[in-house]
């Protein structure tokens, strides 16, 4: 493998050699005619040292955040305080429920209260910000920078059995407004999945675009490919897209001005995502209230009160030495985005919401939409275990007002889904019995029943108006109606969560893959609608 990064082709220029410890790179020369294939491809190295390279790259790709600082890495065991709190849950709650009838009640009764009262707050903030902020900026100048006065940049895909989409991404990152000559795009692939490669290699890739391989080992996960990728790339900035992804054409060039405007303590933006096949059925449809909300309103109002953000899995743009600083990506945890977001939040960088949107793809499927959420559900659970290992560190790091918005937004809403069925449950006790939301006897245990059912009913509404506001001003005002589901989608989370655990549990650093279809995306807006974020 070269370590002087030139491309495969008849104008590839051929660079001095690096030394085999080096992780910098220079900045490779493309010919305008060049197409290359397997990127990079050796030339200098004799075959030892290029597999010795390649062994270092991937060592560090793995271990260098756990090596470095083990207290973010999932890959470390977590404190004893936090196996004691897990077992004693487990095995000691039932005697004490069994014991302590009365008292057990009050605790259950608090317990889901709380979180369902955290997730009012957030939707709450989300509204008020909304309202009190209706118009979004969306000519902040994306052009504003001359081309000869634009950083260089480097954008990331990883890939794994994606030949289904192959052509439509081409085409998404060809389509990208920005001079040729300082961007590269780098699809990141599996040892073992030469049929992604052909369909790369097949789909008409420009000059600036490469494939590199990353060898086999595990965890074989997203944050790995991308802690691979990551040592052969030299863009100032960095952006990271997903294999079914159709961001806007002057993404990048928006988001190289929001770095400018923003200054060095701005690290990271987060760029909107929503969906282009909502139509296809009901899961897709509350898959787009769910981006819509989550993405155009919750994440904005957050930034704008200086919380942290668990960033989204693609369309985040980096200033890739403040991202290697903070160590990059950990590739044992399966959600890598929420887990960097609060690493840089603790190393108090700043991270804002870009005006700009990617679209893609739902899953269209129960099997498809059940695994992924389980993984994202189990990687929110990994995250939130990772950082609370020292809760006095995490609040040292964080500040008071960034460590409650911590809890309140990541502890609240796993939580939140383990104790939802729980109502539902109770209903059906209740009418088992004839009592069917009859409060318990007791003053104190009565009134904690009276919160919680209006929580829950609290919960759904503001949930309700979010994603009906939210759909509409993103133009999808015919799926507002599906809204009043959301009752059902989110026990279908709570399921997820459960099932998530188990796996947190049997296999923590299994990656389920979610299978992308690439079907041709729909006529959509050209931009967000006005008054969206």
């Amino acid at each position: 493998m070269d370590s002087s990064l030139s491309a495969t082709g008849s104008n590839a220029k051929p660079r001095a050699k690096l030394p085999l410890h080096s992780l910098q790179h220079t900045w490779p020369e493309v010919g305008p005619e060049v197409r290359p294939e397997i990127w990079p491809q050796s030339r200098t190295e004799t075959a030892e040292e290029s597999e010795q390279l390649q062994s270092f790259r991937l060592d560090h790709a793995v271990n260098a955040l756990r090596r470095a600082h083990p207290e973010y890495s999932a890959a470390s065991p977590y404190r004893l305080w936090q196996r004691l709190v897990g077992i004693a849950v487990v095995f000691c709650a039932p005697f004490w429920l069994m014991l302590k009838a009365d008292a057990a009640a009050l605790v259950v009764h608090s317990v889901m209260a709380l979180p369902f009262f955290l997730m009012v707050l957030v939707r709450l903030l989300a509204i008020w910000e909304l309202y009190r902020r209706p118009d979004a900026s969306y000519e902040a100048g994306p052009s504003a920078i001359a081309d000869d006065d634009l950083p260089t940049y480097s954008v990331l895909i990883a890939l794994y059995r994606e030949t289904e989409v192959a052509t439509v991404l081409v085409r998404a990152m060809a389509a990208l407004e920005y001079p040729r000559d300082k961007l590269e795009i780098v699809f990141v692939t599996e040892a073992g999945d030469a049929d992604t490669r052909a369909a790369l290699s097949s789909a008409g890739m420009t000059s600036n675009m490469h494939i590199v391989i990353v060898p086999p080992g595990k965890p074989q996960t997203k944050p790995r490919a991308l802690n691979y990728a990551l040592s052969f790339v030299s863009g100032e900035l960095l952006a990271v897209y997903d294999a079914e992804d159709i961001p806007e054409s002057n993404q990048l060039r928006r988001a190289a001005f929001a770095f400018q405007k923003g200054g060095e303590e701005l690290v990271c933006v987060q760029a909107h995502l929503n969906i282009y096949n909502s139509d296809t059925n009901a899961i897709t449809r509350q898959f787009t209230l769910e981006y819509s909300a989550l993405f155009d309103c919750i994440l904005p109002a957050l930034a704008r009160l200086g919380l942290p953000l668990p960033l989204g899995g693609t369309s985040n743009h980096f200033r890739r030495a403040a991202l290697q600083r903070a160590g990059a990506w950990d590739p044992y945890n399966v959600t890598e985005d929420a887990d960097l977001g609060i690493r840089l939040a603790r190393h108090r960088r700043r991270i804002e919401i870009l005006p700009s949107t990617t679209w893609e793809e739902a899953p269209a499927n129960a099997r498809a939409w059940l695994n992924q959420r389980t993984r994202w559900l189990k990687g929110w659970m990994q995250t939130y275990l990772v950082h609370m290992r020292s809760p006095l560190r995490l609040w040292r790091d964080l500040g008071p007002w960034r460590f409650l918005g911590f809890q309140v937004l990541m502890g609240g809403m796993i939580l939140a889904s383990f104790v939802h069925p729980l109502f539902y449950i109770g209903l059906a006790l209740g009418a088992a019995k004839g009592n069917l939301l009859v409060p318990p006897d007791g003053h104190a245990a009565a009134l904690l029943w009276r919160i919680c059912w209006f929580n829950l009913a609290a919960c759904y509404a503001t949930a309700i108006v979010l994603d009906a506001v939210a759909a509409r001003r993103r133009g999808h005002g015919k799926f507002a109606r599906s809204a009043w589901l959301l009752p059902l989608y989110w026990l279908a989370i709570s399921f997820a969560a459960y099932r998530a655990l188990i796996d947190l549990i049997r296999r923590p650093h299994y990656w389920a893959k979610t299978p992308h279809s690439g079907l041709p995306m729909p006529n959509r807006p050209a931009r967000p609608v006005a008054g969206n974020v």
